[in-house]
């Protein structure tokens, strides 16, 4: 019997290419698997399905993984407010782990011999995939044919053609990647350090133009509320939010960061609601938290986001800062006001029962309520004696 291996498989040219050539030239029993991150509707998962099995693989699944996404790694990324870089939601280096590990998996379920992945040998899926399948299944064997063979877009096409492949074969002008944290965009322009994407390179169009105001309600940390409605479903209060504010255009920028490999990467990206969601979730910490606790969590988060983008999810030490990350967020409830505009939105307050700019303790720049003026000149006394020391022994 031909030994069984798990495709990561999108129904591009890679996995395409990965399916023919596992099944005609290394004559695997190939198990084809999509993993649904919020990147394809009912519609296009049954365009994949078909494509799959016109390839001849031996089964086909799509596995819907958008709530276990949001409860074991998006949530965190809220909490601790991870942007990286100060710009970037991690919108594909999150959902790629969360892929790999549901693949892994998949390939533990039927008992695969080998799992393979279309990614080639120029960019950080490569590591995040095979450091998740080295991790969870060790001994299952990784195939990457694009990467192993160095296979340029043009030996593929040949391949395929070959074995009588029907699909379009012709380069998109740029290269999409949606899921439910944001979606990336790629082309000629983020090839070069100067050039911005032109309009019609975003997925979304900008259709609204009208100003809007929103209310997002926040729950130990957690958006559970836009306007006056509730959701039960935490992934259906981000894919609300994100329809109603990306046609505004909010959220489209470009990410410079430091690739896993070592080298510098560009990549476009539109993601209104992870922005707006961590911005707001942001102002309403800095109401809620003490100075000590946003400091702490800004220090982790930073790690925390990094070490993900690197494909270090499964790291013991990124559930010890999860830990604390939750418990930072028992008082983080309360409203945010949020205005929609074209291109840009506004943080304009928040109402929270915990809010610490409380005024019964006095009012900042106005009053005091709680100490005396002798109060603090003794404390500013105290506070300031060692640099008052310090310069008096060096005054020369």
């Amino acid at each position: 019997m031909n030994k069984k291996i798990v495709l990561a498989f999108s129904g591009g040219l890679d996995t395409t290419y990965c399916a023919i050539y596992l099944k005609k030239i290394k004559h695997y029993e190939v198990h084809a698997i999509t993993v649904n991150t919020g990147g394809f509707n009912k519609d296009e998962v049954e365009a994949i399905k078909r494509h799959a099995e016109s390839l001849g693989v031996a089964s086909y699944t799509c596995i819907d993984v958008m709530g276990k996404y949001y409860d074991s790694c998006i949530k965190y990324l809220i909490f601790g407010n991870v942007l990286k870089n100060a710009t970037y939601p991690l919108s594909v280096s999150a959902e790629r782990m969360i892929q790999a590990i549901t693949v892994a998996e998949y390939a533990q379920e039927i008992n695969a011999d080998a799992v393979a992945h279309g990614s080639t040998g120029a960019g950080n899926d490569q590591v995040r995939f095979d450091m998740v399948f080295q991790t969870m299944i060790p001994e299952v064997e990784i195939v990457t044919p694009i990467r192993d063979l160095k296979l340029s877009r043009e030996a593929e096409i040949n391949f395929l053609k070959e074995y009588n492949v029907q699909m379009n074969f012709e380069k998109a002008a740029y290269s999409i990647n949606k899921g439910l944290w944001g979606t990336s965009v790629g082309g000629k322009e983020t090839l070069t350090s100067k050039d911005y994407l032109p309009d019609d390179a975003w997925p979304t169009a900008v259709t609204s133009t009208e100003e809007k105001q929103l209310t997002l309600q926040f729950q130990e940390g957690e958006l559970i509320g836009i306007n006056d409605k509730k959701f039960a479903n935490k992934v259906e209060a981000i894919q609300v939010l994100q329809s109603i504010a990306q046609p505004y255009g909010i959220g489209r920028d470009i990410h410079v960061g430091d690739t896993i490999i070592g080298i510098k990467g560009r990549v476009g990206f539109e993601a209104a609601a992870p922005i707006i969601i961590i911005k707001a979730h942001h102002l309403l910490e800095k109401h809620t938290l003490t100075k000590n606790q946003l400091y702490w969590k800004d220090q982790l988060s930073t790690w925390y986001g990094n070490w993900l983008h690197e494909g270090q999810l499964l790291d013991p030490t990124m559930r010890n800062i999860e830990s604390f990350l939750t418990d930072t967020q028992k008082n983080v409830s309360g409203k945010v006001f949020v205005t929609l505009l074209p291109y840009r939105f506004l943080l304009t307050g928040i109402e929270s029962e915990n809010d610490l700019m409380n005024n019964k303790f006095g009012s900042y720049g106005e009053m005091n309520k709680s100490w005396t003026g002798d109060d603090v000149k003794g404390f500013a006394k105290i506070f300031g004696n060692q640099n008052t020391i310090y310069h008096l022994t060096h005054s020369k």
